[in-house]
């Protein structure tokens, strides 16, 4: 009988597709021996050590194959727990941004988090790649996050990912220039950011560490006459001192003390 009572508690507590760790159902009185039992008769899988799921077979019925990693993401936001959110270029992706943007290399998701997540999300057999960021590293102060993150429905799920705004996504990215994105990359998406919010990107530009990232931002900002650059304080955003060379062999911006590539509008 209680095995039939603590089945049934974790149908309904434990959605299809969605991951459950060790530490969570320890709290949930689910011991080591019972998730061992629960494995052996195929009432729970376990996808990697130290997590787990209900059966893969619970998921076929809705046509659903695999380990998404939407379900990952939503496992560790929702039901975990964790303060994470996607961003960067992959919000921008799930947004509609990037979709003319051609994929290079491995397909990646990623992430920002002010705490570790638990190592077993990179030990999951997914089709992507989770690229993990200290979003503190970026960003201070609690004030520069609030209205900078939405929630996005995904499938049939009833929980939405939690993800950052058009406005913190494309910061977030100028973050990656050059070393994991390019300038072209930033340039093509800069375009058509045409309806960005001047006071969310007033907030975020007012906390953003990264001297780089702002002059960048506004550098693409100006290129692109956007209607919102105008609507910027910029006597309120710390532009640092000193020359940035973002580019080696690129030419001196003058105005934003940055070196940028002299052939940007090559092959458009």
């Amino acid at each position: 009988m209680e095995i039939r009572v603590k089945l049934n508690w974790l149908q309904h507590n434990l959605p299809d597709g969605l991951l459950a760790d060790a530490a969570w159902l320890e709290r949930h009185r689910f011991s080591s021996s019972l998730r061992s039992k629960y494995v052996r008769h195929g009432w729970l899988d376990q996808p990697a050590r130290g997590v787990y799921r209900r059966p893969p077979a619970c998921l076929a019925a809705r046509g659903e194959k695999g380990l998404r990693w939407q379900s990952v993401v939503i496992s560790l936001q929702s039901l975990l727990g964790f303060a994470v959110a996607v961003g960067g270029r992959s919000a921008l992706e799930q947004q509609g941004f990037a979709h003319y943007l051609a994929s290079a290399g491995p397909r990646e998701v990623h992430l920002y988090s002010d705490e570790i997540l638990p190592g077993w999300v990179s030990k999951l057999k997914l089709d992507t790649r989770f690229v993990f960021h200290n979003a503190k590293r970026l960003f201070s102060g609690s004030n520069s996050a609030q209205g900078s993150l939405i929630r996005q429905p995904w499938g049939n799920s009833e929980r939405p990912i939690l993800m950052s705004g058009p406005e913190r996504a494309i910061l977030e990215m100028l973050d990656e220039v050059p070393r994991r994105e390019t300038f072209h990359q930033a340039d093509v998406l800069m375009e058509g950011l045409r309806n960005l919010s001047p006071r969310r990107l007033q907030t975020l530009l007012a906390g953003c560490r990264s001297v780089k990232v702002k002059r960048l931002f506004l550098w693409f900002a100006e290129r692109h006459n956007h209607a919102w650059l105008k609507k910027l304080d910029l006597s309120g955003i710390d532009l640092g001192r000193g020359k940035r060379m973002l580019v080696r062999g690129g030419k001196l911006d003058t105005k934003f003390n940055i070196t940028v590539p002299g052939n940007l509008d090559a092959g458009r």
